[in-house]
């Protein structure tokens, strides 16, 4: 399954950067490809919705959306198997599922784009492209992609044409969605435009990174006009309540997700596929809309007398 194709000096610049692989620099590589994973996804969306500044959390949230579905979506075209697979002398030191077959391409996804860099490039770029008069965002905006990039080579779950795919396609995402802001005044529309779009991976993705990624974007352009209009949570500049509001968000994503996926299950591939994203829109619609509504049940008092 899958299409095999690579340049040379990708195996050999993969096989030299493997060629340095000991305990020390293979913990090195998997922190820096942390920072391209869901979980500092959910964390950095967390911390400016809930608590920095809600408006500038929708953007970014937007932004990820967009990534999780166009990686997916260009890898089901591309069908390029990842290097490992192929390259006799790669290691795969970190698989993008740990707990599935290394070789199950529905579960590990495709190669091309690497979406570890294309998230890393949204996340960073997009809150140096928001704040653009903060220096520390604009070069961790170049540090942590470049970073996360080799991170993913070396662990030989990418070749460095996919790495610069998805700096390409983040790099679009970032500076895209603004301009179609400028163009569409109506938020509501262009979300609408993005998701039809979107859905026509359904026609050809058969691997789960599309369906998260889709139930990850319909659960956030539901959640929005749901939070504006029955909700309408304030933010807080209170370092105890926003840690007390991550904390909570995160577990009830830790607890939601599992539970989740006990009861959404089929054994029939499309369905659960499909289900896959009905989980996982849940769980945004739960985080981002409705969780907030809790905050508004803590007096205010509490936090202004820390």
């Amino acid at each position: 399954m899958g299409n095999s194709f690579y340049f040379e000096f990708e195996k050999i610049f993969m096989e030299f950067l493997q060629s340095f692989l000991n305990p020390f620099t293979e913990a090195l590589a998997v922190f820096f490809t942390f920072f391209g994973e869901e979980t500092i996804l959910i964390i950095v969306m967390g911390y400016l919705y809930w608590c920095y500044d809600k408006e500038l959390g929708k953007k970014i949230a937007t932004n990820i959306a967009l990534g999780l579905v166009l990686g997916p979506m260009i890898k089901n075209v591309l069908c390029r198997r990842r290097p490992y697979m192929d390259i006799e002398t790669l290691k795969c030191v970190k698989a993008p599922k740990a707990d599935r077959d290394i070789y199950d391409i529905a579960a590990q996804g495709f190669s091309c784009p690497s979406g570890h860099s294309m998230n890393s490039v949204t996340v960073f770029g997009s809150l140096a492209y928001y704040k653009n008069k903060n220096r520390i965002l604009t070069v961790l905006a170049f540090v942590i992609p470049l970073l996360v990039g080799l991170s993913r080579v070396t662990l030989g779950v990418h070749y460095p044409t996919d790495v610069a795919l998805g700096w390409f396609c983040g790099v679009v995402i970032v500076f895209g969605i603004p301009f179609l802001l400028s163009k569409l005044q109506k938020r509501w529309i262009m979300h609408l435009i993005i998701f039809i779009i979107a859905a026509l991976g359904c026609f050809y993705c058969r691997t789960e990174d599309y369906f998260t990624g889709l139930g990850f974007m319909a659960g956030l352009f539901l959640a929005m006009p749901f939070e504006e209009k029955f909700v309408k949570f304030k933010n807080t500049n209170n370092i105890f309540e926003s840690v007390l509001r991550i904390i909570v968000g995160i577990a009830c994503y830790l607890l939601l997700n599992p539970l989740l996926k006990l009861v959404l299950v089929s054994n029939i591939e499309i369905v659960a596929l499909i289900l896959r994203s009905v989980r996982y829109c849940i769980i945004i619609i739960v985080l981002l809309g409705i969780y907030p509504m809790l905050f508004k049940l803590i007096p205010e008092k509490i936090f202004k007398k820390q």
